[in-house]
């Protein structure tokens, strides 16, 4: 029989920054769940024959989860909504979506898994939102080994944006994962620059006339220097979409033109990217349900505009492969709701060396005192000698 991998649910997954992480990780989505047909609506082209619920969070059970992934579910990962938390928003504290947080570790107790990530904003740990947070891990505390909450940030594990988000981490007790710190320590590295992010995107030539899809197809240059970065990045046939450029009045463009790498344009806010730097984290702006508001685009480090969705998806750390929407305004909404892939990658790596190093260490009297991972023991171990 062949065997199985690790299997997580991903809950507010939006467009799945976070599961494309674990995914390339090695780890198996068995089920996505949000309650945004936007913010989800390339799932089926990314992620073709994969589970996906679109319904809300808060009206799930752990029964209903079990039922929808089909699976023993190992782990449940995910971002509530941060608007009611964000420092940068009205962080209100009737805001409705507050509660959600609640329900994420409430669906961890129902379902006890053998693991958890919850990833938010860092205004989550304020000294007026903590006590939110304290409450909701009040739900798991008895069960599991918590990590955090750590303020980590995407530059730091090599992406090209500066990104720092708070996580909390659970283990079983047998999976009491003493390693993890010191692995995910182990993946800290230099950030990317900018212009290893997205300078070989110039010079792009269209290629829409190929297929019939609505999206802008673009096909890359094969005769300019790519990074090692934007290497892993680029589609085996240098095809990408999203490189359709915002057509600026031309008293922008002179605007845009006088400010200098680093600074900030005073009309419009927009930040100059440099090359040399990275990119700010990247706003999501509102949906139209919340009067959509447009995120202030960062501007592209030479040339007089905004950068358009594949720029702003390279420096979140997206593969060219990957599609958002056929619109910019909701893919920005998608690129600025997602946890980058980049970190999210290195973090489920450093989870699945700790969990197997745990399950090398413990006996098989204590694997069988948790679980539901007694059952994953053997096939989580397959599943590294498959990769």
């Amino acid at each position: 029989m062949k065997s199985q991998r690790i299997q997580i649910v991903d809950l507010f997954c939006g467009c799945s920054g976070m599961g494309l992480g674990a995914r390339r990780a090695g780890l198996d989505v068995a089920l996505s769940v949000d309650v945004d047909p936007v913010l989800t609506s390339s799932h089926g082209a990314n992620f073709p024959g994969e589970r996906l619920e679109l319904c809300d969070v808060a009206q799930l059970t752990g029964s209903d989860l079990r039922e929808k992934a089909q699976v023993t579910i190992d782990g449940i990962i995910g971002g509530p909504p941060c608007q009611g938390f964000s420092s940068i928003g009205r962080s209100d504290p009737d805001d409705p979506r507050r509660t959600l947080l609640k329900d994420f570790f409430r669906l961890v107790s129902e379902c006890e898994p053998s693991f958890f990530v919850m990833e938010n904003v860092k205004g989550l740990i304020a000294k007026k939102n903590i006590s939110e947070l304290e409450n909701a891990l009040d739900l798991v505390r008895e069960k599991y080994h918590i990590v955090g909450p750590l303020l980590l940030d995407a530059k730091d594990y090599g992406a090209a944006t500066s990104r720092p988000r708070v996580f909390v981490f659970g283990f079983v007790e047998a999976l009491h994962a003493k390693t993890f710190s010191s692995v995910l320590l182990q993946k800290v590295t230099d950030p990317t620059s900018v212009r290893d992010a997205i300078s070989d995107l110039l010079g792009a030539k269209s290629a829409s006339q190929q297929c019939d899809s609505d999206f802008d197809l673009w096909q890359l240059s094969s005769e300019v220097n790519v990074s090692p970065y934007a290497r892993r990045l680029r589609s085996s046939n240098n095809l990408t979409t999203g490189l359709t450029c915002v057509q600026h009045k031309d008293s922008i463009i002179r605007r845009f033109s006088s400010v200098a790498p680093g600074k900030v344009d005073k009309i419009g806010r927009h930040f100059r990217l440099s090359w040399s730097g990275q990119c700010p984290t990247l706003r999501a702006g509102t949906g139209p349900e919340r009067g959509s508001y447009q995120s202030v685009r960062p501007l592209h480090p030479s040339l007089p505009r905004v950068i358009n969705v594949r720029e702003g998806a390279r420096l979140q750390g997206f593969p060219d492969w990957f599609n958002f929407h056929r619109t910019s305004w909701h893919s920005f909404r998608m690129i600025g709701n997602s946890v980058s892939p980049i970190i999210s990658e290195k973090i489920f790596e450093a989870i699945k060396e700790s969990v197997t190093t745990a399950f090398e260490q413990i006996s098989e009297i204590e694997c069988r005192q948790f679980e539901p991972m007694v059952a994953g023991r053997q096939r989580m171990m397959e599943s590294q000698q498959e990769l």
